[in-house]
């Protein structure tokens, strides 16, 4: 089982079609020989408001029908309870994500997000398990990621 980490960028490509989202729906979909979910998809629970945001904010823009908005906003959050790993705000990820706003150019939910998934990573690693791939459709967050040493993934690299 492969350990990922969504921030809302990558997460609500599950509910809007966007470019990526066939590539993050593959990652979501996919089973092992057992017919169990291949992957663990963590994400901070703040994603939750994030992504219920987006989707409102699609219907407003007239991106996604009135009727569909109240379905994709259920499916979410069922899946947020259900089948992704939503991790709560620590102390410990909050003086992280303070840290990294004066280290690096992060906006303060991203620097949330990637405080999260450092620290889900190092807890990988002391248990033995091979590190988490982060994923964001983000540029600049894919790029601190990738200079905190974290595999990193984007969904734009992978058009529908």
């Amino acid at each position: 089982m492969s350990e990922y980490y969504f921030d809302s960028s990558a997460l609500v490509k599950l509910y809007i079609d966007e470019t990526g989202s066939q590539w993050v729906d593959s990652i979501y979909h996919a089973v092992d020989a057992a017919r169990r979910s291949a992957h663990q998809i963590s994400f901070a629970r703040i994603g939750i408001v994030e992504v219920a945001a987006a989707i409102a904010r699609r219907e407003r823009l007239g991106q996604i029908p009135p009727a569909k908005k109240p379905l994709l906003y259920a499916r979410f959050m069922r899946d947020s309870r259900e089948r992704f790993a939503g991790l709560d705000l620590t102390e410990e990820v909050i003086q992280l994500a303070a840290e990294l706003t004066q280290q690096m150019p992060l906006r303060g939910y991203d620097a949330v997000h990637l405080a999260t998934a450092l620290r889900l990573n190092q807890e990988l690693g002391a248990a033995g398990l091979p590190g988490l791939i982060f994923v964001t459709a983000d540029e600049q967050l894919y790029q601190t990621a990738r200079q905190q040493s974290l595999q990193v993934d984007n969904p734009a690299l992978h058009p529908n």
